[in-house]
């Protein structure tokens, strides 16, 4: 397993070791060991599975209150993974790192918390799995506009299918300091 740091401190990609013969292939998704001997300390609690169709686009969420870092990858199709820096104290406050997740590269994005998290769907069909370090809090979810034009994510997609709940979240300069990172 290769762990790379980004330039977004506390970011990571992960590259399996894939091993591939006529049946098939194999590959460790996770090893505590690794991760830990990486910089990476993290207990996972929850795992979550999300099928989309082509050109749906999620996000940005998080979680103020029972804050989740997260192991995202594709296990079916592509998606444009999206993760932006919400912590106040970062140098990297307000930019975003994005990366392809698909089935075949097999890669997969580590975000700690303090990001907002989403990605939009580059094939017919998409299917990730993500495991996340806290629980679900629907009290404490809160996410940023997908089109704010301070951040200007290039999703990779035209005509974007949305919740309206997306539709209706803030630009991050409209957010009220409790809803940032330290």
């Amino acid at each position: 397993m290769n762990i790379k740091k980004l330039s977004i401190s506390g970011l990571y990609i992960i590259e399996p070791r894939v091993f591939e013969d006529d049946r098939g292939y194999f590959y460790e998704s996770y090893r505590r060991s690794v991760f830990k001997e990486a910089g990476i300390q993290v207990s996972f609690v929850q795992d979550n599975v999300s099928r989309s169709r082509a050109g749906t686009l999620r996000g940005l969420h998080y979680q103020i209150r029972s804050p989740q870092a997260k192991l995202i990858q594709c296990l079916k199709g592509r998606i444009l993974d999206v993760a932006v820096d919400l912590r106040r104290s970062s140098d990297s406050f307000g930019k975003y790192y994005s990366l392809e997740l698909s089935e075949s590269n097999k890669k997969q994005f580590f975000i700690p918390e303090g990001f907002a998290h989403g990605f939009s769907v580059l094939s017919d069909e998409a299917i990730i799995s993500y495991k996340c370090s806290d629980y679900y809090n629907p009290e404490g979810e809160r996410g940023i506009r997908w089109d704010d034009p301070s951040i200007s994510i290039d999703w990779r997609v035209e005509d974007c299918v949305l919740s309206d709940k997306d539709c209706k979240l803030p630009y991050l300069k409209e957010l009220e300091e409790q809803d940032l990172f330290k």
